[in-house]
């Protein structure tokens, strides 16, 4: 198999180490470390909504942890995500030691524009869809943000496996903080990500809310003592 550790990226062009000068968010809120209490409760909380939690030390210990969720020849899919760029994910994907079926890269192989915005439907529905995380209440909500809901749209019940990765950064008090982290850090971090990448700003079309999950075993969050992503 690859040598995971060689994969694990951290720091990258879209970082929000390289970001936050121009987005002007505010990090001393928004962007801590909690104490290892608030983490052990909020793990607590959230698997008290049905949702499966492996907390990891580092990117490298995250990496590790979604090659083994991900069997043999599965067939994934991922949202963008700075963190799962941050943990070496899309370079590993590109090696797919594993042998996966990758919709993404299916998707950006096809020339037709019809049937690229078909697979692009069909790959919410993937056996394994991998995403970041906004904002994680200490009451046990996992939250997400989007423009246009590509990256969301598998959470509440179209992927089969939902497989999410988080930086422990991202934990906030309350349901009511996740979604102002959401506008206030993660937005105008993503808004200076969209104009150096794509030349256009974004906004928040389509928010996500994980209150409880039904399906034993659908979702797992890896949680990193890092921070990471925004």
């Amino acid at each position: 198999m690859a040598n995971v550790t060689q994969q694990m990226a951290k720091a990258t062009e879209y970082s929000a180490v390289n970001l936050l000068k121009d987005a002007g968010a505010d990090t001393e809120r928004w962007s801590r470390t909690p104490d290892e209490a608030t983490i052990k409760r909020t793990i607590e909380a959230i698997e008290a909504r049905n949702v499966r939690v492996i907390p990891v030390d580092t990117a490298e210990d995250a990496l590790r942890t979604v090659v083994d969720l991900l069997p043999e020849g599965a067939e994934v899919m991922n949202g963008y995500s700075t963190t799962l760029i941050e943990i070496g994910y899309d370079r590993m994907l590109k090696e797919n030691p594993k042998g996966w079926r990758d919709y993404h890269a299916a998707i950006t192989a096809e020339d037709d524009e019809k049937k690229r915005h078909a697979l692009r439907r069909k790959s919410v529905a993937a056996d394994y869809f991998l995403s970041g995380v906004q904002a994680i209440a200490e009451s046990g909500e996992v939250v997400a943000c989007d423009k246009t809901g590509s990256r969301t749209g598998a959470w509440p019940h179209a992927a089969a496996r939902l497989i999410l990765v988080s930086g422990t950064n991202k934990i906030v008090p309350t349901v009511d903080d996740a979604l102002r982290r959401c506008r206030e850090y993660a937005l105008p971090l993503e808004n200076q990500r969209a104009k150096r990448a794509y030349g256009t700003g974004s906004y928040i079309g389509k928010y996500v809310i994980l209150e409880n999950e039904v399906a034993e075993g659908r979702i797992t969050l890896v949680l990193i003592r890092e921070l990471l992503g925004y």
